[in-house]
């Protein structure tokens, strides 16, 4: 396939999955939003392992309803149905959903030779000169079995991802942003870039389903966030601020405080300082 000139060349469906992965890859060539699509499919009974792309996403959602919109080519922007098998994953874990996921891009960006790594629970930053800025963003929602159900698959996880491949400066949503243009000062090869990231993300899921604590080591490794002074801004309106020491076995964030250890759950958390 020819790679356009600024790097922005369809995806190719033929190169991202083989037939002896554990994924379907969907690619659509435009849609507000790839989480939208995949649940409504999910509702209907897909099976676990579809995967919804879209070259162009329109009104991308992340957390805190935040929507967004990137121009064509310039992302990686698309949704995972899984659906963690109840007698193994009880739903008191599945919080680290989120964790697995935002390890599995920052695993695959490492191995492709970027500086990344996982803010807690799942931004994925770059490290450079000028500090940390962000390259991923992810939402996980669950969805219940449809209303009136009695058989059938029951509750998934639609896992949303959208990487930066090919924005320029200009282009980025926020100061605070990047793209793995950027990053390599080169041409971005999305379709490699997915097919990575979904083999890595399908490889953890599996570790996760078979084990609960396996991630917890690889996920402290890849924290941008443990060692450095937080301000944890939690969703009741108040502020934790202190040391993001520890992720505990939930999937929670440790923050010490002169109070003593505080554990967080959801909220934004800001970076107040490098890691010490």
């Amino acid at each position: 396939m020819t790679q356009h000139t600024n790097g922005r060349a369809p995806l190719d469906p033929v190169r991202i999955a083989t037939g002896d992965d554990p994924f379907v890859v969907e690619i659509l060539p435009e849609t507000p939003s790839t989480n939208a699509v995949l649940a409504q499919r999910a509702r209907q009974g897909a099976p676990e392992g579809l995967v919804v792309v879209t070259e162009h996403q329109t009104a991308g959602r992340g957390r805190l309803d935040r929507t967004w919109e990137t121009p064509l080519h310039s992302a990686l922007t698309f949704s995972v149905l899984l659906r963690p098998p109840a007698e193994q994953v009880p739903a008191e874990r599945w919080p680290w959903l989120p964790l697995l996921a935002g390890l599995a891009v920052t695993t695959a960006l490492r191995e492709e030779g970027y500086a990344a790594g996982v803010k807690w629970p799942n931004d994925v930053l770059v490290a450079g000169a000028d500090g940390d800025r962000k390259v991923c963003g992810i939402l996980v929602e669950r969805i219940e079995a449809a209303t009136g159900s009695t058989s059938g698959p029951g509750p998934a996880a639609v896992v949303g991802i959208g990487i930066n491949t090919s924005l320029t400066a200009e282009e980025l949503p926020v100061p605070t942003a990047t793209s793995l243009a950027i990053e390599s000062g080169g041409l971005v090869d999305r379709t490699a870039v997915l097919r990575h990231v979904l083999r890595v993300l399908f490889e953890h899921y599996a570790d996760w389903v078979a084990d609960s604590e396996s991630l917890r080591p690889a996920y402290v490794r890849a924290s941008a966030t443990l060692g450095r002074e937080v301000r944890a801004e939690l969703p009741g309106g108040g502020t934790l601020v202190g040391t993001a020491t520890a992720v505990d076995a939930t999937g929670r964030l440790v923050v010490t405080t002169p109070q003593g250890d505080r554990v967080v759950g959801a909220g934004d958390v800001v970076h107040l300082r490098p890691a010490r």
